[in-house]
């Protein structure tokens, strides 16, 4: 299959991130992939050089700064689809969590899509039906939290979760879906060892939901196999 659409995609130099990249790019999206320090994504660099039409590109996502430049940078092309996926999970428990690591983890993990989604509006309003996708968890849901713990990680997720829902709102008259999305437990580095599925069949079931987004979906929280999960 080949297509002419273009994905910009955060946080791709690993895990769920690298493999969004590997299978887009297997099937012929232009796909611009987003790193902190592109010299030392290995494997990135690798799939890049396989394939011409992906594309990598420096970003640090807590700099607000940084996504507005590259916005300006790509001013010139059409945004389909927007992954934002870079997240970072500090663990914390109750008399561990440390108040800058929490700070930043909102950083990283909650404002990057807002201010994503803001700087590449215009890029969104381009595509016939431009889709913005946000990597959430099930840890953010409120009503799944049956173990405590890991304060940082779940605040940070369900407040994007929140974030999220309002852009739903904001972005429908734009015709631009958005959702939030559960790769389930995933062995890589983050998830860890233990994970129950790979990375392939994640994405793999991610890709099927991102393709049957439509303006009635936007604003729901999606688990990779199409079930919904409770916020």
């Amino acid at each position: 299959m080949t297509t002419s659409q273009t994905i910009l995609i955060t946080g791709a130099n690993r895990g769920i991130g690298l493999e969004y990249v590997r299978q887009y790019a297997q099937a012929g999206y232009t796909v611009y992939a987003t790193v902190r320090d592109v010299a030392r994504a290995d494997e990135l660099q690798s799939l890049a050089a396989r394939h011409a039409q992906v594309q990598l590109l420096s970003l640090d996502v807590a700099d607000i700064a940084a996504i507005r430049a590259l916005s300006t940078q790509l001013s010139e092309v059409t945004i389909d689809i927007l992954i934002s996926n870079a997240g970072i999970y500090p663990p914390s428990r109750l008399g561990t969590t440390d108040p800058q690591e929490w700070l930043h983890a909102f950083q990283v993990n909650t404002l990057t899509t807002y201010y994503l989604a803001e700087a590449f509006l215009t890029h969104l309003q381009r595509a016939a039906q431009g889709k913005v996708i946000a990597m959430t968890s099930k840890m953010g849901s409120i009503a799944d939290n049956g173990s405590g713990g890991e304060y940082i990680y779940r605040s940070t997720k369900t407040a994007l979760n929140m974030v999220v829902k309002s852009l739903a709102l904001d972005l429908q008259p734009f015709n631009i879906a958005v959702a939030l999305l559960h790769p389930g437990w995933v062995r890589t580095d983050m998830g860890g060892p233990n994970g129950l599925i790979n990375t392939e069949t994640s994405v793999a079931g991610l890709r099927k939901v991102i393709d049957g987004l439509s303006l009635a979906q936007s604003g729901e929280f999606i688990a990779y196999d199409g079930k919904p999960v409770p916020w």
